[in-house]
């Protein structure tokens, strides 16, 4: 592996993986072809199907392309978080995490990282003007919309697609998320970081991008994972209103 200087390290794509065999491939060489300065980090977390050993073959041949091997499967989150701390410890300036599937298109990268220019946090987002989505059942899209409607009610954010894992960071962002309470894990996770973003202060933008569905593979989509994003969601929300409250009271009683 390469390791190079601090700055020399400008962009690198964190990509999680469990079970992408027949998707890795085509994804490696479409983010090639849409930022070839990025350097990529494959996150397996002990793929059975082989997709590390795979990763670790395209690693040997490619001084961009590296691999973070994890024991076991222990959630979206934990693979960003990781990803994110090797990437941080080797002094990357920006940031882009994309899932594996398909589902996002490396051609979209370019236009997420034009306004990290200016932002923190910019998010690929479906539900905004010009985004939109390919082959979803409707059950799906309308629990995503409602997801998120829920999720801007509950926390008071004034983002769009909050459980939309396509994102550009700056680093600086990344060190002011505290990742390492990051106890979140799938979509709920994509909220808790856009959660702490507008918290930290930092300014996020929204880009529009085409969500495609996977071709190849099982969707990760579970209710284990759309209950705990309910769950910490409500969790959050409640606390937000409470502090609110609190916050009123102590206002009213000072002389």
């Amino acid at each position: 592996m390469s390791e190079g200087t601090p700055e020399q390290r400008d962009l690198l794509v964190v990509v999680p993986t469990y079970n992408e065999h027949d998707n890795l491939v085509e994804l490696i060489e479409g983010i090639r072809a849409a930022v070839p300065e990025a350097d990529i980090l494959v996150v397996d977390d002990a793929s059975p199907d082989g997709t590390g050993k795979l990763a670790d073959s395209i690693a040997r041949t490619d001084g961009q392309v590296h691999v973070l091997h994890r024991l076991a499967k222990q959630g979206l989150g934990v693979a960003y978080v990781d990803g994110y701390g090797w990437g941080l410890q080797r002094h990357y300036q920006r940031f882009v995490q994309m899932d594996a599937d398909g589902s996002h298109r490396p051609e979209q990268i370019p236009d997420l990282l034009e306004p990290l220019a200016d932002a923190d946090l910019v998010i690929g987002s479906r539900w905004v003007p010009g985004g939109g989505i390919v082959d979803w059942p409707r059950r799906r899209e309308w629990l995503s919309r409602g997801g998120n409607a829920y999720t801007r009610w509950m926390l008071g954010i004034p983002v769009r697609d909050a459980t939309g894992g396509f994102r550009a960071f700056r680093r600086q962002t990344l060190d002011g998320l505290n990742l390492g309470s990051v106890a979140s894990q799938g979509y709920c996770f994509q909220v808790d970081l856009a959660r702490r973003a507008v918290l930290g202060g930092f300014r996020i933008v929204e880009v529009p991008i085409t969500f495609v569905e996977r071709r190849y593979g099982d969707s990760k989509m579970s209710s284990a994972i759309v209950g705990e994003a309910l769950w910490f969601v409500t969790a959050w929300g409640v606390m937000r209103r409470l502090r609110s409250i609190r916050d009123v009271r102590w206002r009213r009683r000072r002389p």
